[in-house]
This record gives C-alpha cells, structure tokens and sequence, in this order.
C-alpha cells in the first residue's frame, strides 16, 4: 500500500541518522520500531508504529513501550505517527491517549508520494547547487534548517555532526550570488527516495530555489539509482507546490512529542 511506503522511508531517514552516530539506537519492540539519534533535538529521537493498531488498547500499550524506553535514558522524545496503522476508534482516541502518557500533538503533515515528478512549468531558478559533506555546505545547511525550523543551530548540527550521515543522507546547499539560500536532502528505502529537509531563507521564498534544489537533488538519485517514485511530508506552505510537481496525498503523518 502507498502509505506503507511513506512511513517505512520516514522510518528509514531516522534510522540512518541515528546508526550514523556512535550515542545512536535502532530498536525493534512489539509493534514499535525506535530510531534514536540520541540528541538534545526530541524529534530526532524517534519512535514508529511497525504493525497495524488493531484497538485503543494495543495503542496505549505501544506508546508505554516508547515511554519506557526513553524514560530509562532520560531523553526527550517524539512519536511520528502514520495514521492509516490506526483502525478507526484508535485514530478517533490518539490524541488523548499521547497526551495521557505526556505527549503534545505537535504538527500534522500530509504523506504526499509521486510516481515520477511533472515537468516544471517554469525554468529553473538560477542557483549553484552543492552536495553536503563535512565543512563549510554542512555549516550552510545547518544553518538553513535552523532558521526555517525554528530550532536552536547547536541542535540542529548536533544531528548532523557526524560524517557517516553523508554517505546516505544525501542533500544539497543552493548558493545564490554566493549565499547559501535553500537546501533539500534525500534518503533511499522503501523502493523510494525520500525527500526531506526542504528548507527556504524566509527572505528568498516564491523565487522557486526550493523547487529547484528539490529537482536536483531527486534527478540525482534517478541518475544514480534508476528510481522516480518518491515521497515526502509536506507542510502547508509547500502543499500546492509538491502537487504542482505530480505529489499526491496518500496518508497522514502526526507527530507527537515530549
């Protein structure tokens, strides 16, 4: 199904940052999968549904599961959750059964999939784009998600401190007159590429730099993987744009956290 897709590559994003750190876990519980960067950042210290919610009941016992198990490390936490694992009464209750256990719903996001991206109605802006490695593009790119994401930059480098994470998390700095203005990143799993980390400057938007990246950074992978089908989580700002590109929603992802 198209939302197994979705949330098994989100799943898999997580992974690849947390195994790329040495304070890094990746767990497997009953209905549970833990992908934990080990960070000051919750959201990077991930829990994920596995198996279909088959009942309130099995719901609550999967989040006592996370709980416990970042309870032991005292660290903040965050549950993203696809919410087609979710049968009916389940889905209806979530919200109050996160929040029982000291969870806050904190975002929605539509899990959007393309088969193959639209042709571009309008050329692409002029940008140079470079690939993310140790140095000066790694400190580019940090500081673009922690502009756009509203989080502190020692947080968000924290993430992405550690070399391993650049050989499969593949992302992209655009440069316009020589400042770093958008960035873009991609993650394989799941028969797709995932795109994630599509950030904008507030003062550089609706000049098509975050489409543009976006397209770099998927024709990329299509060179060197032979893949089209792609998924992402789009905020609302960006919503119309995926559609534009040939995204579609096919699931929801909420995201609840400590």
């Amino acid at each position: 199904m198209d939302f197994e897709c979705v949330a098994d590559n989100l799943r898999e994003s997580f992974r690849v940052l947390a195994e790329s750190r040495n304070q890094g876990e990746v767990r497997e519980l009953r209905g549970v999968s833990i992908a934990s960067a080990n960070v000051t950042f919750q959201m990077f210290n991930a829990a994920f549904l596995s198996t279909p919610v088959l009942s309130e009941a099995d719901l609550e016992q999967r989040i006592l599961l996370a709980a416990t198990h970042f309870r032991q490390r005292a660290r903040p936490w965050a549950y993203w959750v696809c919410e087609d694992w979710l049968e009916d009464r389940a889905r209806k209750r979530a919200m109050r059964l996160f929040e029982r256990h000291g969870l806050r719903h904190t975002v929605n996001l539509p899990g959007m999939l393309a088969e193959r991206l639209l042709p571009p109605v309008k050329p692409p802006a002029p940008l140079e784009i470079r690939r993310v490695e140790n140095g000066p593009v790694r400190e580019a790119f940090c500081a673009i998600g922690s502009l756009c994401f509203n989080v502190p930059l020692a947080w968000f480098s924290e993430v992405f401190d550690a070399k391993p994470v650049w050989n499969r998390f593949v992302a992209y700095v655009g440069y316009s007159g020589g400042e770093p203005v958008t960035s873009a990143a991609v993650v394989m799993g799941a028969g797709a590429a995932g795109v994630y980390n599509v950030a904008t400057l507030p003062n550089r938007q609706r000049k098509g730099y975050g489409e543009t990246v976006v397209r770099h950074a998927l024709e990329e992978v299509r060179r060197e993987y032979g893949i089209e089908r792609t998924i992402l989580q789009s905020t609302p700002a960006g919503y119309r744009l995926y559609e534009r590109m040939g995204y579609r929603p096919v699931t929801r992802v909420a995201v609840y956290s400590s």
